[in-house]
């Protein structure tokens, strides 16, 4: 594998990064969190742009890029911590409907993404916070020429902004990976309230699914069959979160890094302390084994490596480590600034803190990590 961005993906980044630094200033995300304005402002930006439609294949109405530039985007947001739903929708609801979804349904739902901007979620987690496949209890009943669903999901990337949301639920009697269903239901066919968490430029909400009916068309491939698209589409988008949670720590890295450059403190810059320069040391071999351990993941995603299951976990837990690390050291060099709400880094550091729970903790990705190169023990649930 070349673990080398190729030129068109440089230019990629640099367009990206380009447009962010005008659309998404730290004034944009504050706006987002004290006043819950801009976002709509944003994805629209995005849509002009058509970065929702990266992924998407051309006959469906798309870019066609691979994963790879999909991480790349997804570390140049996470860079400026946007307020939008693009993981939501290019990273969750895309790969689910072009894993499961007929030709038609391709059309349907991925053209409305690239053409219109639909905004689309996954709801996999429940009330007991586990993203593992094998533990969804959300029911699906057939009744007539529709199903039934009941249930309650947690965690939802911008669920209750979502115009669609695949719903993932168990058809009858089973257990584990069996009897898993995707269906795609509408905005309105729900209960959704946006989640109280601690960081505020993100909105996750919890979706009650009280007898809801969905029609035929709506259902993604064979009910009860799903269960190993979905765990795919849970590793991509575990995959694109991680390649976000770089791109924060990389911000919380470059605000240390000028911070101590022109602070002074006894006449000179505090970034001459021998201190201070293990911390950006230890900071700096963090980040890049995140960055290294994340982009492998996402080639093995778009090459379709049987490593992938191996090398996501590797990531999540890769990047769960550097974000507690720069979290904490990036406030402690900031000094008695870095606990205020009028500098920028708290954001930062509440983005990676919610960020790294999602999808299974660092602790959970180990435990897998363990599992699946024979150290014993079963993973643990999200």
């Amino acid at each position: 594998m070349d673990l080398e961005l190729s030129d068109d993906q440089r230019a990629l980044r640099d367009s990206v990064r380009d447009v962010l630094e005008r659309e998404c200033p730290p004034s944009l995300v504050r706006r987002v969190i004290e006043e819950g304005k801009g976002t709509e402002e944003l994805w629209a930006r995005m849509v002009e742009l058509d970065w929702p439609a990266l992924t998407i294949a051309e006959e469906d109405g798309g870019i066609g890029l691979g994963f790879v530039e999909l991480a790349v985007v997804a570390e140049e947001l996470g860079r400026v911590i946007a307020p939008a739903p693009f993981l939501a929708t290019a990273a969750q609801f895309v790969p689910a409907i072009q894993g499961a979804g007929s030709p038609d349904q391709r059309r349907r739902f991925l053209g409305a993404v690239a053409r219109d901007g639909t905004v689309g979620s996954l709801a996999v987690a429940e009330p007991s916070g586990s993203w593992d496949v094998a533990d969804v209890t959300t029911t699906a009943v057939r009744d007539g020429g529709a199903w039934v669903l009941t249930g309650e999901k947690r965690f939802v990337f911008d669920g209750a902004r979502a115009d669609e949301l695949v719903v993932a639920a168990r058809v009858g009697d089973t257990t584990g990976d069996d009897g898993i269903a995707l269906f795609v239901v509408p905005q309105s066919a729900v209960r959704s309230e946006p989640l109280q968490d601690l960081d505020a430029s993100r909105q996750y909400a919890a979706v009650v699914l009280d007898a809801v009916r969905v029609d035929e068309d709506r259902v993604l491939g064979e009910p009860g069959e799903a269960g190993a698209v979905l765990r795919r589409v849970v590793d991509e988008a575990t995959a694109a979160l991680a390649a976000e949670i770089v791109g924060t720590c990389q911000a919380i890295f470059d605000i240390v890094h000028t911070y101590v450059g022109e602070r002074e403190q006894f006449g000179v810059k505090i970034g001459s302390f021998q201190a201070i320069k293990h911390k950006l040391s230890n900071m700096f071999v963090a980040l890049e084994s995140a960055r290294a351990t994340t982009y492998f993941a996402a080639l093995t995603v778009a090459e379709d490596d049987e490593r992938r299951p191996l090398a996501i976990a590797t990531a999540k837990a890769s990047v769960a480590d550097c974000q507690r690390l720069l979290a904490q050291e990036g406030i402690q060099c900031l000094g008695g600034i870095g606990y205020t709400w009028e500098h920028d880094m708290h954001m930062y550091v509440k983005r990676v803190k919610v960020a790294a729970a999602m999808f299974g903790s660092g602790a959970v990705h180990r435990a897998r990590v363990a599992q699946m190169i024979g150290l014993g023990g079963a993973a643990a649930g999200a």
